[in-house]
């Protein structure tokens, strides 16, 4: 077990964008001068100088004297900082506030702002107030800052050095910030370690120059082995997301302190064995295959989730990603509405011989007729595929006026008037409109070929928005040239570019009566930014809560909150007897289990034991060994 921190170290924090995510004198002049007519540009120069201070480009004193200088704020301004300043706390600050209380004597602030609304903000995490030590402002009888204590060493070039000279502590001094300032901490010898701190700013000049970089206080708690809120560091753990997932998606995982690479396109099996390194989480849309080969490779045994940003998921070997005992996420409801809103609006099109039309017009002809041109009431549809986008579809087209019919493997209850047909032949023979909505598992590749396009009637109308190996394009391209297949709306391919500045090649090309979109169907502003927001959140319940809900190859779990305990995750392979020696480990140390889940699939079985904080360390290394273990976590 971790134990507090003694009082041999002593830790020593800045405050300015270390402490809290921004500038504290930057953010007092721009409260000060809101409405000014050259706020932007007074604020643009104070932060200038600032970011050269902290550089160390400039001598601290000349920055402090030019930046108060142009300060016009008096104590109002100061107490709206205070305010403002209390919602800027650092995130992994924040979170580890038990840290600050527990070991507040041998905690400090030093910093080269202002007690003025340093003092407040840093009691409020329980910092000591004869721990901070930082410069004091010097008001008129108005209330209006006209200096500063220029007697102060912290004022003063090397006045953090000054400082702790001045005060002579007994023990080892780790230093945390941001700035150059801090780093003389150590330069001087007077601190045993420095960690720069780029949880707000990261500085080369600092960060060259330190014993430690830390993304996060989490970071320099782990790595001290001191309590902390994060069993291990997010900012330690590192998330790839490919084919330019929605920001939302980016945005989620960042604001819980995780790395995150996002890249734009797809990558091939020997990108992503070199890009996978050391990535934990993996997010990917339908054009990157997540393979056994790269599965097996040396450079993913970090990874632990993957999220498709997409409904299906037959581009990821979900067998050898639960044999690994990695959970994958898909979002299978989030661009439903996105498909079907496409597939209607394809059909109406074709019937009436827009894109014909509309080329036309283009080229500068008018063709002012009814040829060609149907309405969509009264005909008959089939859907190939009856799940949540068939279904959908099917509701919207029999409001429209349609006669629908559907084909699925599985029994399927029809919602409406929809009738269902008994084989794939019945629903071919009727329909004068098909449209495909299968997943992508292996069984359904080539289901439409050239014995179905046989079968269907003349003139018929094909849409394809669902997997790109189900249809033989040949087959389809030759349906089309005969004229058994009247138009075809087709979003989804065989081969698909990797980027968008690859060439599509398809034998479609060209044809007349053909709308070809580029995988498209669910991309929509709305149905994207719902996935990005979907599916980051059931990775996330599982990185910090250990529940599988929703995953698509694990046993399916969802947990309560992790309260006043440890919560320790165990995946094993499904074999007798494993639950016992667990728990086995658990009576030998005598530890107290709060609660404790169980689930499994054919391959691998998943236990979750919530215990009390107060065990041996030895438990978790006995965890570990247990014969048939695939992988374990701890969480706190």
């Amino acid at each position: 077990m971790l134990t507090n921190a003694t009082q041999e170290i002593i830790y020593v924090i800045d405050f300015d964008s270390t402490f809290t995510k921004v500038e504290g004198l930057d953010e007092l002049a721009a409260i000060a001068l809101k409405g000014h007519k050259d706020r932007d540009k007074i604020v643009g120069e104070i932060k200038a100088i600032t970011d050269r201070g902290m550089a160390g480009e400039i001598g601290f004193a000349e920055s402090l004297k030019a930046r108060v200088a142009l300060l016009p704020a008096n104590r109002t301004h100061v107490a709206d900082l205070i305010e403002f300043l209390m919602g800027k706390i650092s995130d992994s600050f924040a979170r580890n506030e038990a840290f600050l209380r527990e070991n507040a004597p041998s905690v400090y602030i030093v910093s080269s702002g202002f007690k003025d609304f340093i003092v407040p903000v840093a009691k409020s995490m329980g910092v000591l107030e004869e721990n901070i030590y930082a410069n004091t402002f010097v008001y008129d009888a108005d209330g209006n800052i006209t200096g500063y204590d220029e007697s102060n060493l912290l004022s003063q070039d090397r006045g953090k050095v000054k400082l702790l000279q001045s005060l002579d502590f007994e023990g080892d001094i780790y230093a945390i910030g941001d700035g150059y300032t801090d780093y003389e901490l150590r330069e001087s010898g007077l601190a045993n370690k420095f960690f720069a701190f780029t949880e707000n700013v990261s500085r080369k000049k600092v960060t060259d120059v330190a014993d430690e970089v830390v993304a996060s206080f989490d970071e320099f708690l782990y790595i001290n082995d001191l309590n902390r809120a994060q069993s291990y560091p997010k900012s330690k753990i590192k998330v790839l997301l490919l084919e330019n997932v929605h920001p939302n998606g980016v945005k989620s995982f960042k604001s819980e302190g995780f790395q995150v690479e996002l890249l734009k396109g797809a990558l091939d099996e020997d990108e992503l064995i070199e890009k996978i390194k050391g990535v934990s989480i993996l997010g990917l849309r339908s054009k990157t295959n997540l393979t056994k080969r790269v599965l097996e490779h040396p450079n993913a045994n970090r990874l632990m989730a993957v999220g498709a940003f997409c409904i299906g998921t037959n581009q990821i070997n979900l067998d050898e990603c639960e044999r690994r005992g990695i959970a994958v996420f898909n979002a299978p409801y989030s661009n439903t509405r996105s498909v079907v809103e496409m597939a209607i609006g394809e059909m109406i099109m074709l019937t009436r011989d827009i894109v014909t039309k509309s080329n036309k017009m283009h080229e500068g002809i008018w063709d002012k007729s009814a040829k060609n041109s149907y309405e969509i009431r009264g005909k008959k549809l089939g859907l190939v595929g009856y799940g949540s986008i068939g279904t959908q579809i099917s509701v919207i087209a029999e409001a429209l006026g349609m006669e629908v019919y559907f084909y699925d493997i599985v029994d399927k209850l029809a919602l409406g008037n929809a009738k269902k047909c008994r084989t794939l032949q019945e629903l071919l023979n009727i329909s004068d409109f098909i449209s495909l909505h299968v997943d992508g598992r292996k069984s359904n590749s080539n289901i439409i070929g050239e014995p179905e396009f046989a079968q269907m009637k003349d003139n018929v109308i094909f849409v394809n928005l669902s997997r790109g190996h189900v249809v033989e394009i040949p087959a389809l391209v030759n349906a089309l040239k005969s004229g058994k297949v009247w138009g075809a709306a087709v979003d989804v391919f065989p081969y698909e570019p990797k980027t968008n500045d690859e060439e599509f090649i398809n034998e479609l090309r060209g044809l007349p009566r053909v709308i070809l979109t580029p995988h498209v169907g669910g991309s929509t502003e709305e149905a994207q930014a719902n996935i990005g927001e979907f599916v980051p959140s059931k990775l996330l319940q599982f990185m910090n809560n250990g529940s599988t809900y929703g995953s698509v190859n694990f046993p399916e779990l969802q947990l309560p909150p992790l309260e006043d305990a440890h919560r320790l995750l165990h995946i094993h392979q499904n074999v007798p007897g494993i639950l016992a020696k667990i728990n086995n480990v658990f009576a030998k140390y005598n530890v107290n289990i709060k609660g404790q889940y169980l689930k499994t699939t054919n391959e691998i079985g998943y236990v979750i034991t919530d215990i009390a904080k107060q065990y041996a360390d030895e438990i978790v290394a006995e965890l570990k060994d247990i014969d048939n273990t695939i992988k374990f976590r701890m969480l706190y």
